[in-house]
């Protein structure tokens, strides 16, 4: 199965094309994505990902965004553009939370975690999984002040994941790694579209987590 997987999510974004099947998986490329320039950037790279590796649009079996938290405008980008794609080459597409990946990615068979990620305002994305079998079973989520989950940490007694390295610096035992590259999120992806764990491109909708600027400012003033 050959599989397309967009990140827009953050300020550094990429996409990757991949291969693989239960037991095997390849990177045909990976191209890193300019953050404030995704509408501009985005179709050209996916066009360049397919000539490299020698790939037709019509041989994508089938394709993989990240669909939150982040940036607003930038997973409106990733969103639209791969929901576009599904529905003109009839396509199944797969959705996968940046924090569902880093607990996928880097938390152990059986484990309980919570992936945290900068949300930018002196807020941070929470979510708690139950890791198991390559998936990650949401337990909650939530946005926090930073200093409020600081003190929730606390108490917390499994294992923090997180690409945020100023939690690194004030938690004892928080687990700090890289950002997650378009491969990687592929990786996840291909396991769900040949589980059968697909969305439906027309109503598929972000998870931001937190509402927009523009959502809140329209809100009715009591």
């Amino acid at each position: 199965m050959i599989v397309l997987a967009v990140d827009t999510s953050g300020r550094h974004g990429s996409a990757a094309l991949c291969r693989g099947d239960a037991t095997r998986f390849e990177v045909l490329g990976l191209t890193s994505l300019e953050g404030g320039r995704y509408s501009a950037r985005l179709i050209p790279a996916i066009r360049d990902l397919l000539h490299n590796a020698g790939v037709s649009k019509s041989q994508v079996d089938g394709l993989v965004v990240v669909d939150g938290p982040g940036s607003f405008t930038g997973l409106r980008v990733g969103l639209s553009t791969v929901k576009a794609l599904c529905e003109i080459l009839e396509k199944p597409l797969a959705t996968v939370s940046m924090l569902e990946a880093l607990a996928i990615t880097y938390g152990i068979d059986g484990e309980h975690v919570s992936a945290v990620l900068d949300a930018g305002r002196g807020e941070v994305y929470v979510c708690e999984y139950r890791v198991s079998g390559g998936n990650a079973d949401l337990v909650q989520q939530s946005i926090e002040k930073l200093e409020v989950f600081l003190k929730q940490a606390q108490s917390i007694t499994w294992r923090i994941l997180t690409t945020y390295p100023k939690l690194g610096e004030a938690l004892v035992g928080v687990t700090v790694q890289d950002p997650l590259p378009a491969d990687a999120i592929a990786r996840i992806g291909l396991h769900k579209l040949l589980a059968g764990d697909t969305g439906d491109p027309a109503t598929l909708d972000a998870n931001y987590i937190r509402r927009s600027d523009a959502e809140l400012f329209s809100l009715p003033k009591h």
